[in-house]
């Protein structure tokens, strides 16, 4: 059984749904509720047991690298303020065993470049891809740890894919499954609805193996120069298994605002002390 060990976040992007805040706040940095979108992928990934976390950067973002850092003033004026549980929130951020590797991609050449910046660090193994923006919530074991468990061989990749409206294929990466499982046979891009092979969406988590770094230098960049993840997978179904992964939990796109607004509530609405204002919300 392999373990997943590493996990890749791509997080470079410049969150212009979100201007003016995003000009000086990292997307990935702004707050659902009380903590940073960051820090619900992050946790999702140790549950899964990861002990490296790959941050995939670009040169003008400090924020993530900050918020995971030891606050050496602020940690002693919460000490001396005798306020521990505050002390201890701020120290609990990641476990100790746990480290944070930041690379940098020069250039916003499409996420398939993005992942392939984190190879150097990743090496030969397999490993996860969380995209921050699709926050998933679970009772239970996280999408990332439910997708580990079934590529434990170490070649198998394994897609988060969730069922969307028809009219919204568009948007999304759209994979066809064989009839009587889950191996997926093809991938289309952002397909029309009428030529849409299923409904069935891929979504922003992947366990893949760490053959899928060769594909992606083999893969022929698109238009903006961009190298696309989909490609390289596209050509990843044509030597090993590839399944879709219908997981557990809800999913908020938190990638543009009705999502966050979304998500809050929903953690709003568990939190004992603010129920009661969203329970007026909606009686309102």
């Amino acid at each position: 059984m392999t373990r997943l060990r590493k996990v890749v976040f791509p997080v470079a992007g410049m969150g212009t749904r979100f201007l003016p805040a995003t000009k000086v706040v990292a997307k990935e940095m702004l707050p659902v509720l009380d903590r940073p979108l960051i820090q619900y992928a992050v946790d999702e990934a140790v549950d899964a047991g990861a002990d490296t976390l790959i941050f995939v950067t670009n040169r003008y973002k400090h924020s993530i690298a900050d918020y995971f850092d030891s606050a050496y003033e602020l940690e002693e004026t919460l000490e001396r303020a005798g306020k521990r549980e505050l002390l201890a929130m701020v120290q609990g951020l990641l476990p100790p065993h746990v480290r944070c590797v930041y690379v940098t991609q020069e250039q916003a050449l499409g996420l398939g470049h993005a992942v392939l910046c984190a190879k150097p660090v990743v090496g030969d193994e397999p490993f996860g891809i969380v995209l921050p923006d699709d926050l998933i919530v679970n009772e239970g074991p996280g999408a990332l740890r439910q997708m580990a468990e079934r590529a434990a061989d170490g070649k198998t990749g394994v897609l988060a894919v969730e069922e969307v409206p028809h009219a919204d294929t568009g948007k999304y990466g759209i994979v066809d499954i064989d009839g009587g499982g889950d191996r997926i046979r093809h991938m289309v891009e952002k397909p029309k609805p009428e030529d849409a092979p299923s409904n069935l969406a891929v979504v922003g988590r992947y366990v893949l193996p760490s053959r899928i770094f060769d594909l992606l230098e083999q893969t022929t960049p698109g238009a903006g120069g961009e190298i696309q993840l989909t490609d390289a997978i596209a050509a990843l179904l044509k030597e090993t298994p590839v399944l879709a992964h219908r997981f557990a939990g809800t999913r908020f796109d938190c990638g543009n605002k009705a999502g966050m607004v979304r998500a809050t509530l929903h953690f709003a609405s568990a939190d004992p002390e603010l129920r009661h204002l969203v329970a007026g919300l909606e009686g309102g």
